[in-house]
């Protein structure tokens, strides 16, 4: 069925809402914040609008609709109770300049969460003001450039495995440290006599995500850690992978100094497209002073904000994170409190072993370490009959499901990389399997097939080099009222 876009519903007058005349002069806008021609934007009712975006939504492809195992992503269920619980008490109408006595709920709250996640970790200091993944990777660089200037030298280097997460490198240049990359060993795993080779003075610290992008734990951390520290690193842990953890292993007793959570792809808060997310920082003694400020502190029994902190990197957000997405992180804890995050990490890693036993025959496993809460495979097989991963990914669309992450990490050829995470159940994950099987003995009997798919989505493969160099996201009016 064709739809009309929302321009082609528009009528001249057509309006959802009528405003009251208000008894407040209207102000005119300066002559130079008008607009020089008029905004386009459609006139429909409020019943076409909902329906229009309604219509929308079930096109696309999202967790709430089915399964989206993207290895790395973290893409699991965010229960909806903990969206009533947002939404609830006023939370949203909390202006962040609110005097301290006006907030003291609110202040209890970051407080208790900052407590949960220092519980969680082992460490003992938090801040909650990065708001993604990657700010707190940053944030984390900062205070260990400022950790190192007070030893008297700022050292540049920060060294990183090759199975590293996209955003490891760029956070590093960020921070103004220089990136050296060591290779994987034949386990997947890093490679004790290399890393040893390079650790010297200039060395910042050691960047290291565990377990590892390839789902594998690091079997030597602890060894790493030690290295690093007499070299006089640190040891930072990109949090991404704690979803294999919770209850099982506390990063503090690996040996690791920060680390960041994400807590969008851990504790169950929304992903957003880009935001809201957050990235939580916590640390040991080393690095406590030079956290963000303002930090969230208790004195009795009231909560106010620490702004005396005279060796602090200073704000590294205008307020003190996305309260929301944070509110929602400590109801998913409370929720479950420590046993239940303990099952939540046991389920991920039997769920992802699970899928690991079924598609084995199937796909290459290029790294035949013990499994935990993903799996990487290679498509590589595939290859032999014209087929790529990327066919595979546009395959499954076909099949009611999103693909897992392709093409990453980059050290595993055609990788295929799933994380079914514990919100599914054995039948979504035995479907999801059913149809990666299909699709391999597809890619031998009917290869043509894969190259065109998917071939029953609203908007068929597009050209995805055109649309990066001829990318146009302005609307124009098409010729035709209608559009697939």
């Amino acid at each position: 069925m064709k739809r009309q876009l929302i321009f082609d519903l528009s009528s001249p007058g057509k309006s959802g809402y009528r405003f009251t005349e208000s008894r407040v002069p209207a102000a005119e806008l300066p002559v130079e914040l008008r607009r020089r021609t008029p905004a386009g934007l459609p006139e429909v009712s409020e019943p076409e609008v909902v329906r229009h975006f309604t219509n929308l939504s079930v096109k696309n492809h999202h967790v709430d609709r089915d399964f989206y195992p993207l290895g790395s992503c973290t893409m699991k269920y965010n229960p909806r109770v903990n969206e009533h619980i947002a939404a609830a008490y006023n939370f949203g109408d909390a202006h962040p300049e609110l005097p301290e006595e006006c907030v003291q709920g609110n202040l209890q709250l970051l407080w208790e969460l900052q407590e949960s996640l220092q519980t969680l970790t082992g460490f003992n200091a938090c801040t909650l003001q990065p708001v993604a993944g990657a700010h707190g990777e940053l944030t984390a660089l900062l205070m260990i450039r400022r950790y190192h200037e007070e030893q008297g030298k700022p050292r540049r280097v920060i060294i990183i495995p090759d199975s590293s997460h996209g955003t490891n490198p760029a956070s590093i240049h960020s921070a103004g440290y220089e990136v050296l990359q060591l290779k994987s060993n034949q386990r997947g795993e890093i490679n004790l006599d290399e890393l040893a080779e390079h650790l010297n003075e200039e060395v910042a610290a050691f960047m290291i995500t565990n377990p590892n992008t390839l789902g594998l734990f690091e079997s030597n951390i602890a060894e790493i850690c030690r290295l690093t520290h007499e070299a006089g690193g640190l040891v930072y842990l990109d949090g991404a992978n704690l979803n294999a953890l919770m209850g099982l292993a506390r990063p503090v007793d690996m040996g690791f100094d920060v680390m960041h959570i994400n807590v969008h792809k851990t504790l169950s808060t929304p992903h957003g497209g880009g935001g809201p997310g957050g990235g939580p920082v916590l640390c040991g003694d080393k690095l406590v002073p030079f956290l963000p400020v303002p930090l969230v502190v208790r004195e009795g029994d009231r909560f106010r904000l620490d702004n005396e902190r005279p060796q602090s990197i200073g704000r590294v957000q205008s307020w003190n994170g996305n309260f929301m997405i944070l509110i929602r992180a400590l109801a998913y804890i409370r929720k479950l409190g420590g046993e239940g995050l303990r099952r939540v990490s046991e389920t991920a890693v039997i769920n992802a072993n699970y899928l690991r036993r079924k598609l084995e025959p199937h796909l290459d496993l290029p790294f035949q370490g013990d499994t935990l809460h993903e799996v990487v495979f290679s498509g590589r097989n595939l290859k032999q009959y014209g087929v790529k991963t990327l066919d595979v990914a546009k395959r499954l669309l076909d099949y009611g499901v999103h693909a897992p992450t392709v093409y990453f990490p980059l050290i595993v050829p055609e990788a295929l990389m799933i994380e079914p995470t514990e919100t599914e159940s054995k039948a979504t994950l035995d479907r999801f399997a059913d149809a990666m099987i299909s699709i391999v003995q597809e890619a031998a009997s009917d290869p043509e097939l894969l190259l065109a798919a998917p071939v029953s989505t609203p908007v068929r493969r597009l050209n995805d080099v055109a649309a990066i160099k001829r990318s146009d996201l302005g609307w124009k009016k098409p010729d035709a009222l209608t559009v697939d």
